[in-house]
């Protein structure tokens, strides 16, 4: 239980500390629906020529599209979430505080992402998702029990995320710089999670592949959950499969990088 209490309050901390943020995340919201106004008159006309592209209607490619949106910067679907910071403290020598701390490295960190998480959706991606809703049609779900599956593919969703970047900022330990394992991040989570196009409109052998990928289970998995295009049971399992799969192996890579620890100022 105490255990428990700490990782709860690491993550409340890490919703406070983005919640401090206001100027940035209004700036956010604005950019989300601005760019969810692009692509979903792009979508349209795409659609227009293609009907059912991606076994989608023209209102479930405009759902996908605000929740895209919803989702960017709930998932960091670019980077600038965790990974940041612990690429930071890499970097600084500072991580060797967070080593001498009673307490997991990896959940800790879990946690505060977490919390940074679910202030990112409330704070900057419910507008955007809002504004598309009032002035687009959509293709949403009646069903309570729809929605709360979709509530747990979201949080599947972000421990997938998380997972990935975590790997990504372990990387520092030996690289000493954080930028270029960054600018894979960003490139990565955008080409294939499905942020610019659904997963499901790539043809053939690449999209069966892209389909099968840790960063499908980001916005491609949530996004059928929500519009009934997958059955919830095995959209959990695809994804906490990857999660198991990418926890584990980060604490392998933790494991090693942590027996001998070499970082700049430290």
């Amino acid at each position: 239980m105490g255990s428990a209490r700490l990782y709860l309050a690491v993550a409340v901390g890490g919703f406070r500390r983005y919640a401090s943020y206001r100027a940035a995340t209004a700036a956010g919201v604005f950019t989300n629906t601005v760019f969810g106004l692009i692509l979903v008159y792009t979508y349209l006309a795409l659609w227009e020529e293609r009907p059912g592209l991606g076994g989608y209607d023209q209102a479930q490619a405009v759902t996908y599209v605000w929740l895209g949106q919803c989702l960017y910067a709930t998932l960091a679907i670019q980077g600038g979430g965790a990974e940041k910071d612990l690429m930071g403290r890499i970097r600084t020598g500072e991580i060797a505080v967070d080593l001498y701390r009673p307490v997991d490295l990896q959940l800790w960190w879990l946690a505060g992402d977490l919390g940074r998480a679910l202030f990112q959706m409330l704070g900057r991606g419910v507008v955007p998702f809002l504004f598309g809703w009032l002035f687009f049609p959509m293709a949403l779900p009646s069903e309570v029990s729809v929605w709360g599956a979709f509530t747990v593919a979201l949080l599947l969703a972000a421990v997938v995320s998380f997972a990935i970047r975590y790997l990504a900022a372990l990387c520092a330990f030996w690289l000493m710089d954080g930028m270029g394992i960054s600018q894979v991040v960003m490139i990565t989570g955008v080409f294939f999670s499905g942020m610019v196009l659904p997963l499901n409109a790539f043809p053939g052998v690449y999209g069966d592949v892209v389909r099968v990928l840790p960063w499908a289970a980001q916005i491609q998995v949530p996004a059928d959950v929500l519009m009934g295009e997958t059955e919830p049971w095995g959209a959990f399992a695809f994804q906490a499969a990857w999660a198991v799969a990418l926890l584990a192996l980060g604490r392998l890579v933790q494991s090693a990088a942590t027996r001998r620890v070499v970082v700049q100022g430290g």
